[in-house]
């Protein structure tokens, strides 16, 4: 699999369904490279770093995490240069690693999600670590010619949702937030999907970037959460 380009200065890895790996992105700027999410595993994130020598990009100097689940944080100790997330990420993820000390657990997440066990069958240790930077409700990194506005939101998905908006290449985005809660038994809350979607309708993008679905032009992303809605 090869890095993909939305830009000039926008790039990603794709989503690989069969191991629920979300797609990674890269911003290109002119003094700060920045990834968007940290994969689901060491192997995943060396995939995507070798993807991005092969297109001649450095390694990313920050991570900024969309939200704590495994498949977009598991990935965190492998990464190069510093992580960013919001606290309640944080907190997610220190319970997360007092669970995975009991092998007991790491054996019901095995059995209890087919993608999970793919991507750590065998004796693959599973380590998760908290970020180096946390903060509260927005931060914004100055990438050099590109500017990344990261923002906690309201997402019927987790609450710690954070977004990226990339004003200059007129991208947003979106990790999984449009998407159901998955560890409430799938429970969609559509007045926070509502909110959400108010949100982007009122953003100045041209694309939308969910984590496990191509690149999407924010009308046609609009046009499916409304029909979600009715």
């Amino acid at each position: 699999m090869e890095l993909k380009k939305i830009t000039g200065r926008v790039f990603y890895y794709p989503h690989q369904p069969e191991t629920d790996r979300p797609m990674l992105a890269y911003l290109n700027g002119d003094k700060i490279a920045l990834a968007i999410d940290a994969g689901n595993s060491a192997d995943h994130v060396d995939e995507f770093y070798k993807s991005l020598e092969i297109a001649g990009l450095k390694k990313p100097d920050f991570t900024v995490i969309t939200h704590w689940h495994w498949d977009h944080t598991f990935g965190m100790h492998k990464i190069h240069g510093l992580s960013i997330t919001h606290y309640k990420t944080n907190e997610f993820l220190d319970r997360e690693r007092a669970k995975l000390s009991d092998s007991a657990y790491i054996n019901f997440l095995k059995d209890d999600d087919e993608c999970l066990g793919r991507e750590y069958a065998g004796n693959k240790a599973i380590i998760v670590v908290p970020s180096d930077i946390q903060f509260e409700k927005k931060i914004t990194l100055s990438l050099g010619g590109m500017t990344a506005k990261i923002f906690h939101t309201v997402s019927p998905h987790s609450e710690d949702t954070v977004l990226i908006y990339i004003p200059e290449e007129k991208i947003l985005f979106l990790g999984d937030s449009t998407s159901e809660d998955f560890y409430n038994d799938g429970y969609m809350d559509k007045e926070k999907l509502i909110t959400l979607t108010n949100l982007i309708e009122n953003i100045d993008c041209k694309y939308c970037i969910l984590s496990h679905a191509d690149p999407l032009t924010k009308l046609d992303l609009l046009d499916y959460l409304k029909s979600i809605l009715k």
